[in-house]
């Protein structure tokens, strides 16, 4: 039997991840591509404006509201501080269709 920690590591999850999602800020409609290496890339090949310093998840400076859908962190969970429905664009990818806040 499979454990939970198991399942976040089976390449199938992570390829359920990286497929194509819709991504819908600031009046926007954007798709998340398999090669795009997070939702700060894609953001960022958009013409969104996020702000960020580390693109690993220690510092916080991208972290956006989630107002629907799911994310992953497929690296793991990153060190900065995330509150209730923020994440951080800059380790995440969409494993759904996802409505962001961007202040």
């Amino acid at each position: 039997m499979k454990s939970a920690n198991d399942m976040a590591i089976c390449p199938q999850n992570l390829s359920e991840s990286k497929k194509a999602h819709r991504i819908f800020v600031d009046n926007k409609t954007i798709t998340f591509q398999a090669n795009d290496k997070s939702l700060l890339e894609c953001l960022e090949k958009a013409n969104v404006e996020v702000h960020y310093h580390c693109r690993d998840g220690f510092c916080g400076a991208c972290r956006v509201t989630l107002v629907e859908g799911e994310i992953s962190y497929p690296q793991g969970e990153p060190l900065a501080f995330i509150g209730d429905g923020e994440v951080l664009t800059c380790c995440c990818v969409p494993k759904s269709d996802i409505k962001l806040i961007v202040e």
